[in-house]
C-alpha cells in the first residue's frame, strides 16, 4: 500500500499493559467510528506495514486502546511507540454538503461571489493555525482561509467551491 493511497489516521503514543497492548491518539472527531477495525497500516523505516488488530476499545473516549497479533509484550510494543497508522481512503465515510476533506477538492475551481473565477486550488496548508485553500490564478498563489462563513457551496459534480470572501482579501495578492 503507498502513502498517496491512504489517509493518516493517527500515533501510537505508549503502551497500555505488559501483555503489548498500545494507545493511539486518533486524528478525528469522532475516534467511535475506528473501533471495529480489521487492521491498520503502521509506518516502519517509511514503509506501511499492515498490523492485524485482534481487539480494540476507546480509552478514556479519546485514545484506541489496540491490541494488535503478535505484538505479545512489552519489547515488541516499545519498537511501535511513536509510530504514525494509516488506512485506505476508502475507509473515509462520504461526506456531503460543504464537509470535504483536504485530498478531496485539489484540483476544483474556486468561484468568489464578488471577484468571480479565483482559480484552481492547487493544495490546502494545515499547518498555520488557520487551514488555507491555495489557488493557483494565473501563475500567482492566492490564500484563503478555510472558514465556514466564506464556504457558500461545495458542488462535487461540477468539481466547483463556491466563496463569499471578505472584500480585499484576493486584492492583495493580485
Amino acid at each position: 500500500m503507498q502513502k498517496e493511497n491512504c489517509f493518516y489516521l493517527g500515533k501510537i503514543v505508549k503502551k497500555y499493559s505488559f501483555k503489548g497492548e498500545l494507545l493511539i491518539k486518533l486524528d478525528t472527531d469522532e475516534p467511535e467510528l475506528f473501533t471495529k477495525m480489521e487492521s491498520v497500516f503502521v509506518e516502519q523505516h517509511k514503509s506501511l506495514i499492515p498490523f492485524f488488530i485482534e481487539n480494540s476499545s476507546l480509552h478514556k473516549s479519546e485514545l484506541l486502546r489496540v491490541k494488535f497479533e503478535e505484538v505479545d509484550n512489552e519489547q515488541d510494543a516499545d519498537a511501535l511507540i511513536g509510530a504514525a497508522l494509516y488506512l485506505p481512503l476508502d475507509f473515509l465515510p462520504k461526506l456531503s454538503g460543504n464537509q470535504f476533506y483536504y485530498h478531496e477538492i485539489i484540483g476544483f475551481t474556486v468561484e468568489d461571489a464578488s471577484f468571480g473565477s479565483i482559480g484552481t486550488i492547487t493544495g490546502v496548508n494545515d499547518t498555520t493555525a488557520q487551514a488555507l485553500f491555495e489557488i493557483d490564478h494565473n501563475g500567482k498563489e492566492v490564500l484563503i482561509p478555510i472558514n465556514d462563513e466564506f464556504i457558500e457551496k461545495v458542488d462535487r459534480a461540477s468539481k466547483t467551491i463556491f466563496l463569499t470572501t471578505p472584500e480585499g482579501l484576493i486584492d492583495i495578492y493580485l
